[in-house]
């Protein structure tokens, strides 16, 4: 009951204006209202409750679901907003391209995992995840991502280096997503998708993978 206060600001608040900033292209603002002015003012509210106890992990955990499940999502729909001479209208392509390189790179590992993988990168965390899994499924995707340069404005070097940005972007989020579940007690954050779990059980790792491919795409090529 001490957090029902900050549940509806999150969930009511946070979220459709880190939306709606998104969709006017408010770029100074919405890149850093969730972990700037957010951050800070979220434990302001729940401190008014007045219940202090275990304050810090209430308040840390409330700022990792709106980080993950607002923020890094919300940098999916930008990329519909960015200007990239030569590209114009084309932002559709941009997220098909992430989501193919990053979706490909966790089935590719799994497969290479099966296939020849000897060394556990995190038993505890993921048991399945291996060393020659890693290598096998990123440097694939990497190589398909690149051969899909055509749907972004990246050569075909500039399409590796990003194949590779993306895809230890999104093996380093699907362990942290991993970790999380473990902490919790789950095997899966949902079940929209019968026998995969939910949304994010699927898309974790290009949710971890969207905001850094969003700012370089920004940086370099907006």
């Amino acid at each position: 009951r001490a957090d029902h206060n900050t549940l509806v600001a999150a969930f009511f608040v946070v979220l459709p204006v880190q939306f709606y900033l998104v969709w006017i292209g408010w770029y100074g603002m919405y890149s850093i209202f969730i972990p700037v002015y957010v951050f800070l003012l979220l434990p302001f509210v729940s401190a008014l409750s007045g219940e202090t106890r275990n304050f810090l992990i209430r308040i840390s955990e409330m700022q990792w679901a709106l980080m993950i499940c607002v923020f890094c999502v919300s940098h999916v729909p930008a990329l519909m907003n960015l200007t990239i001479p030569g590209h114009e209208g084309r932002g559709v392509l941009l997220i098909a391209w992430l989501v193919i390189t990053v979706q490909l790179s966790d089935v590719l590992q799994y497969v290479w995992g099966k296939l020849a993988g000897r060394h556990k990168i995190a038993p505890r965390l993921s048991p399945s995840k291996t060393v020659e899994g890693f290598l096998g499924g990123a440097l694939s995707a990497t190589a398909i991502g690149t051969a899909l340069n055509f749907m972004t404005p990246f050569t075909l070097w500039q399409a590796g280096l990003m194949g590779l940005c993306v895809t230890m972007m999104g093996f380093l989020g699907g362990l942290v997503m991993s970790a999380i579940k473990r902490d919790r007690g789950v095997k899966d954050w949902g079940h929209a998708i019968a026998g995969h779990g939910g949304f994010i059980d699927r898309l974790d790792s290009v949710l971890f993978a969207a905001p850094i491919y969003f700012h370089l795409l920004r940086y370099y090529w907006s």
